[in-house]
């Protein structure tokens, strides 16, 4: 009888952890559909605006945002073999991969500033009288991303911690499946952000 009940007890247990993570995989999602359509809604107010007479149709993005492009791609592809590491149990290499991710994306960051820093030296501010509707925009868009991105070094910071307390073992992967699927969500963001600011001007 004692036997009967401790396995009930683990079912029970067992399907009320598959409720927690199925409610915040709902969570993530229901926040990555929120945020997709906060950043269409961005661009599509910079398309509305290119009819203003004072756009800059010939603005050049600065070199540095060429260079966050390739970190953050490279970032993704690291999340992507971090995650796969520890699903395998491989602790150390996957340790290594998230440390590796981590950095990318303080990397990542680090650009995006030179490349507010490069718009600046171009003489184009976010408000005042060197300002343009155009820079304007792409720093609220930049400013929006970076502050996501900063969210997503923090579950990060949680991921690794998490990892190196070897919780993440017998298939329990779900905080780094969730962390990895934001991951690359915000990486998905900023190539297209980069592209939409590359081709529409």
């Amino acid at each position: 009888m004692a036997d009967k009940v401790t396995i009930m007890s683990s079912g029970g247990s067992n399907n009320e952890d598959i409720r927690i993570i199925t409610a915040k995989k709902n969570m993530l999602w229901f926040g990555i559909i929120s945020l997709s359509m906060s950043f269409a809604g961005l661009t599509s107010a910079y398309v509305v605006s290119k009819e203003r007479p004072d756009w800059l149709g010939d603005f050049e993005l600065p070199p540095a945002f060429f260079i966050s492009l390739f970190v953050i791609v490279v970032s993704s592809v690291t999340m992507h073999l971090a995650k796969r590491a520890v699903s395998n149990e491989q602790n150390k290499k996957g340790m290594m991969l998230l440390i590796a991710t981590f950095l990318l994306g303080i990397t990542f960051v680090f650009f995006q500033f030179k490349g507010f820093s490069e718009i600046i030296a171009n003489g184009y501010y976010f408000t005042g009288p060197t300002s343009s509707i155009t820079t304007s925009f792409i720093y609220l868009a930049v400013i929006l991303h970076v502050a996501h991105v900063t969210a997503g070094l923090v579950s990060l910071g949680v991921v690794i911690y998490n990892h190196y307390k070897l919780k993440y073992i017998n298939g329990k992967t779900s905080g780094i499946e969730i962390a990895a699927t934001f991951w690359h969500f915000i990486d998905v963001i900023w190539i297209y952000l980069f592209l939409f600011l590359y081709f529409v001007k």
